[in-house]
């Protein structure tokens, strides 16, 4: 006969691997009900072709009119919830997780409470890299998934570093592998199961809200194309300031329509706009609105200009806002001197001396297959542009067969035949940029940056494309925020939406950009997406 003890030990072993298997059930089926409120966003949009009108049904029984979806339609809401549940959850798994293993492996309550402070900012830092708590990044995706996996798989190798670093000076604090792989085992899936499962609901609570676009003229035509080949759901309102335009499509026929009567429009911003967006030059705009605006972002709904928008929302930034000032505006993280410039440059020397080192054995294997099935040479060299214009030699391992430079495309193509059978693996894989190492040793690139150009595109760029000089006020990198965001360039237009992305890119220079670039590279290595 069981005693009491083991029965209650059994039910909750039975209770752990139930709720576990239903957090695993959640997250398999969840692509079906994403398709779900897809749909009903859809037909919410369908449903109001002027931008007017009442909420869907689909948006009322997903979203609701509750408290809580009031509290949703706040953004800085869903950041603080995802806050709110990591640490409960965390705090959760972990004592449970010791408790499972019948383990007793800390002395003080003090040195918990330290161990566990220190994985929580080590787990938070890893999800805010990634966006994890950005209202704006889609959490319903595969593409999501796979970076909040190797975030807390990072996590995970960067807090038990700093854990048994720590037990090394303490001898009283004996960590337990087993409680932390398995917390981490289990947090993984339960932490990305509440964050879909909220994007669920935020995405709901907005679709009867939409953003009211400040402008009728051709750069709020421009903006319209723009956002309807993205992926944000919510309607459009266009109004005209002047009522110019008014009752005319915005950009054509099947377009929204653009309205007059702004005062009223400005007066019912809390229940039926998540934002504004000014799409209309500040000067055209009178002192008595610029006022209201101003009242509206401190109080009522947040205002954006069109190259707040763009970079909050899509991470890009468009060439038509940009002017031959634009480096001189404030609010540039890049600067001569810059502490993250010089913590960057020891980063890229220590990190590449090591990446070479473990790399080695690459450095024999990969020229080896290359001289197999091609001859040599097995290295590319190549004249690329570097920081200020300064020109140098970047080395790859060759992965096309040797041609005349002269007659050969500048472009790789899909499917291009001048790709050897050993090369198209070396680039999926990325492993054709190891040489490169050497180059970010020697300081002619970094390990992160816009992509080094050959000298011939980059001349050429520079004839055709506005403001492309301003790619060479950092460093160019082996991988950066064009490369992970962007797919391979084949056109010189492509070249002009990977420098929309470089620009962002060199605005926003930090070390929690290039930590996210660093985790979007993991991923497109681990998935073959490279080419």
């Amino acid at each position: 006969m069981a005693t009491p003890y083991r029965a209650t030990v059994e039910n909750k072993v039975i209770f752990h691997l139930a709720a576990i298997k239903h957090i695993i059930a959640g997250l398999m089926a969840n692509s079906e009900e994403s398709q779900t409120i897809s749909q009903g966003v859809l037909q919410f949009q369908e449903e109001r072709s002027t931008g007017v009108g009442k909420p869907a049904s689909t948006a009322r029984r997903l979203g609701g009119t509750s408290l809580w979806s009031r509290f949703l339609s706040y953004e800085w809401s869903s950041a603080l919830l995802y806050l709110f549940l990591d640490v409960m959850s965390w705090l959760a798994i972990y004592r449970l997780a010791g408790w499972f293993r019948f383990d007793a492996f800390y002395a003080t309550p003090f040195q918990f409470f330290i161990v566990n402070l220190i994985q929580l900012g080590v787990i938070v830092a890893a999800l805010y890299f990634i966006g994890g708590y950005d209202r704006a990044v889609e959490k319903l995706t595969l593409g999501y998934a796979a970076e909040h996996i190797l975030a807390i798989i990072a996590a995970a190798v960067v807090s038990a570093m700093l854990i048994y670093s720590a037990a090394t000076f303490d001898q009283t604090m004996k960590p337990s592998r087993g409680v932390l792989l398995l917390s981490f085992a289990v947090f993984l899936p339960v932490s990305l199961a509440y964050r879909r499962w909220i994007r669920q609901y935020v995405v709901a609570t907005s679709a009867g809200r939409s953003f009211l676009v400040i402008g009728g003229g051709a750069t709020a035509a421009r903006f319209y194309e723009a956002y309807r080949k993205s992926p944000n759901g919510q309607q459009l309102e266009f109004v005209d300031v002047n009522e110019e335009r008014a009752g005319q499509p915005i950009a054509g026929q099947g377009s929204p329509i653009v309205q007059g009567n702004l005062a009223a429009k400005l007066n019912n911003l809390g229940k039926r706009y998540s934002g504004i967006i000014l799409a209309a030059k500040a000067s055209s705009l009178s002192t008595e609105l610029l006022e209201r605006l101003v009242h509206a972002q401190f109080q009522e709904t947040r205002v954006y200009t069109l190259e707040s928008f763009y970079e909050t929302q899509w991470r890009y930034l468009p060439l038509d806002i940009i002017d031959p000032f634009w480096p001189l505006q404030s609010g540039f993280q890049l600067a001569r001197i810059s502490p993250y410039h010089y913590l960057k440059r020891l980063f890229d020397t220590s990190a590449s001396a090591i990446a070479l080192i473990v790399c080695a054995p690459l450095f024999l294997l990969i020229p080896l297959l290359i001289w197999m099935e091609d001859g040599s040479p097995v290295f590319f060299r190549q004249e690329r542009v570097g920081r200020d214009g300064r020109r140098f030699i970047l080395f790859k391992f060759r992965t096309m067969r040797c041609s005349d430079e002269a007659d050969e495309d500048i472009y790789t193509r899909k499917g291009d035949r001048r790709v050897t059978s050993v090369g198209r693996w070396l680039r999926k894989l990325r492993l054709d940029e190891l040489p490169q190492l050497w180059n970010a040793l020697k300081g002619d690139i970094s390990l992160i940056g816009p992509r080094p150009e050959w000298s011939k595109c980059a001349e050429r760029y520079e004839q055709t494309i506005p403001f492309y000089h301003f790619r060479h006020l950092v460093k160019p990198g082996i991988t950066g925020w064009a490369q992970v965001n962007y797919p391979y360039g084949e056109s010189d237009e492509d070249a002009v939406e990977k420098l929309k992305y470089d620009l962002y890119y060199i605005r926003h220079y930090s070390l929690k950009l290039d930590a996210m670039i660093v985790l979007k590279t993991l991923y497109t290595m681990l998935f073959g997406k490279g080419r």
